[in-house]
């Protein structure tokens, strides 16, 4: 079985979340495998997962920015927001200008109110929105408070059909955790006038992790590796060493004296470099709020 700790996967297209983690649990020989954020089967890129201890830490990392590219079709609406979805309103739009896709993908920039797509989890009265639109119910979902610290338009390109012209913008999104590229696109396009949905999109990274220690599902078979543990949490948090007395009493899930680095997360360490835990500072004490060593 292999050890606790984080795998990074490029996701293939066509796959959903649910799927890689279960391939994933046949390749690490163990049930307990999760994931840090989904991915829509259209698109690729980096999934984090977390093995073993590693699952511990998954509800911490959805908190990181994330880096998508990502390409936007103007000129026609769908249900979902990107190419999966049943095509809605056709426009030409041969009438956008270079100019004004960029300045719209500006105006998108920063921290925005965004409403989710009617297709996504969002639970509205209990009920995910998803269902209700696949049963043909339009619910109202409010808009969420989002950062969008980076969308850069990297290219733009024109296609005509007999309907007229098709504007396909390439970008570069990073982003905080919660944001919908779909919504984004589909934003885009309501601002230019002639509607618009997401075509591509590969997450480039999440937090620390990028596709540079992402591997494929293919070559996680041939040899599956994992960031282990300790390397993990050095990665994505800042890192106190304790004493031996320190590292026995946070094991127990005791308090310590506050550390200098902040409210937290800070992964917590043992003298001898295993990781103990994750911890929060509050005033006057750090509190474990995830323990991965025994006492």
């Amino acid at each position: 079985m292999t050890d606790s700790g984080v795998v990074i996967v490029d996701k293939p297209a066509d796959w959903t979340s649910h799927d890689v983690v279960a391939r994933t649990r046949r390749l690490a020989g163990t049930r307990k495998v999760g994931h840090a954020g989904t991915l829509d089967p259209m698109a690729t890129g980096v999934l984090v997962l977390g093995v073993n201890k590693g699952t511990k830490l998954l509800g911490h990392l959805t908190l990181t920015e994330k880096v998508y590219t990502a390409t936007i079709r103007l000129g026609l609406t769908t249900n979902t927001d990107d190419a999966e979805g049943v095509p809605g309103v056709r426009t030409d739009a041969a009438g956008v200008a270079e100019e004004a896709v960029r300045a719209g993908a500006a105006a998108l920039t920063g921290t925005i109110q965004q409403v989710p797509p009617q297709v996504s989890a969002i639970k509205v009265d209990g009920r995910r929105a998803y269902k209700s639109a696949r049963a043909g119910e339009e619910v109202a979902l409010k808009a969420r408070p989002v950062t969008v610290s980076e969308f850069a338009v990297t290219d733009v390109r024109r296609t005509a059909d007999d309907d007229g012209v098709f504007v396909d913008v390439d970008a570069t999104v990073t982003c905080s955790s919660g944001t919908y590229i779909r919504a984004l696109a589909r934003d885009l396009g309501a601002a230019l006038g002639v509607g618009g949905h997401l075509t591509a999109l590969r997450r480039t990274r999440v937090g620390p992790y990028g596709l540079e220690q992402a591997r494929t599902l293919e070559q996680l078979a041939e040899e599956f590796t994992a960031v282990p543990l300790a390397q993990a949490v050095a990665a994505a948090f800042p890192v106190r060493v304790l004493s031996a007395e320190e590292a026995r009493r946070v094991a127990h899930g005791n308090r310590i004296p506050p550390g200098e680095l902040g409210p937290g997360p800070v992964g917590l360490f043992a003298p001898d470099g295993t990781v103990v835990a994750l911890a929060e500072d509050r005033p006057g004490y750090s509190k474990p709020i995830v323990v991965f060593a025994a006492g």
